[in-house]
């Protein structure tokens, strides 16, 4: 669906539509425990069989690494949802649950949702950039920058530095760190967080060896970010996705044209927790991600937005510039 067929939709209205969509944002505790159960548990297994597995084959602990890693992304999902109040009813089984994966993620729960929240309300508005997404320059922008300020942004936006270093740059440390102008709750929740980690390194380290627990988590750890900051990047950063200015902004909007509907096979839609559906998560993110599936087979609109595949992902790389003449993102080495 193009931005000009906003509005040409089978409801007669986008309330209509919100209503409707209410359906799907009633989770259901049975679902919500066995998905915990089936994301933690395993992970925790994972863990065990690696520990083992390096007495038998080094390819064998490599395997389970990414194992460990596609469940820690999957708990990461289950982290979000708590943060939207959309996993469980109870505000404090989400807060309780959602810290909980969030240690294990290395996320503070609080810092981590509070920017959360900024990304939402302000995710594909041209004039209120950076607020948890990934920066994006207008091709006029770019432009007219110094060759040090395009030299700065050409390294930012390399798949490199943005998956390669930037996913444990986030985790490891940015994670670690609690701002100035940050609530007192969410400081504390960042030492906390902190406090628990050092507990478990030193747990674990006496447990199983210091420097095998450092090499098991930090790999599983890498994997996990790299494979999440791609999802990120992907959500918002594709070939179709359209920006705007305040004056033209509606969430819904961005919803449904600034957002993506990433296309997986079952076993990797599965351990991205249904996040592959965020388009219908921006228009409602109460929807727990156990019944994104069903909204989106059930309601015609979201089957409209042409899927991000494997491939399309790839291209989507190149694409660096908002250019606010053709309404679409370019490579650097576009000419308008």
């Amino acid at each position: 669906m193009k931005a000009q067929d906003y509005h040409n939709t089978e409801f007669s209205s986008w309330e209509s539509l919100t209503k409707r969509m209410e359906a799907y944002s009633k989770s259901k505790t049975s679902k919500s425990i066995w998905q915990v159960i089936n994301s933690f548990v395993p992970y925790l297994a994972a863990w065990v069989f690696i520990i083992y597995s390096l007495s038998i084959s080094y390819w064998l602990t490599a395997f389970l690494i990414i194992l460990a890693a596609g469940f820690l992304v999957r708990m990461f999902i289950i982290f979000h949802d708590c943060g939207h109040g959309s996993f469980f009813q109870s505000k404090k089984a989400n807060t309780i649950v959602g810290m909980t994966l969030g240690i294990l993620a290395f996320t503070p729960y609080y810092k981590w949702h509070r920017q959360h929240m900024e990304h939402h309300a302000t995710v594909g508005n041209l004039d209120k950039r950076g607020n948890g997404d990934v920066w994006v320059m207008t091709r006029e922008e770019y432009l007219a920058c110094s060759r040090w300020e395009r030299l700065k942004y050409r390294v930012y936006r390399n798949p490199v530095a943005i998956f390669g270093v930037g996913s444990l740059y986030v985790f490891l440390i940015q994670n670690r760190f609690a701002r100035k102008d940050m609530p007192r709750k969410d400081k504390l929740n960042v030492y906390f967080t902190n406090l628990v980690l050092l507990i478990l390194f030193v747990g674990m380290g006496f447990l199983v060896g210091f420097t095998t627990f450092l090499i098991i988590q930090l790999s599983i750890l890498y994997v996990a970010a790299m494979s999440g900051l791609w999802l990120f990047y992907l959500q918002h950063q594709y070939s179709d996705v359209s920006w705007f200015r305040t004056k033209d902004w509606d969430f819904r909007k961005v919803a449904i044209h600034g957002s993506s509907y990433i296309k997986f096979p079952k076993i990797l839609q599965w351990f991205s927790g249904n996040i592959g559906f965020h388009h219908i998560h921006h228009l409602n993110p109460r929807i727990p991600n156990y019944n994104l599936e069903k909204c989106f087979k059930e309601n015609k609109i979201f089957q409209e937005v042409p899927p991000v595949t494997f491939l399309g992902s790839l291209k989507s790389l190149r694409l660096k510039l908002w250019d606010e003449k053709l309404k679409r993102m370019v490579s650097f080495g576009h000419n308008s």
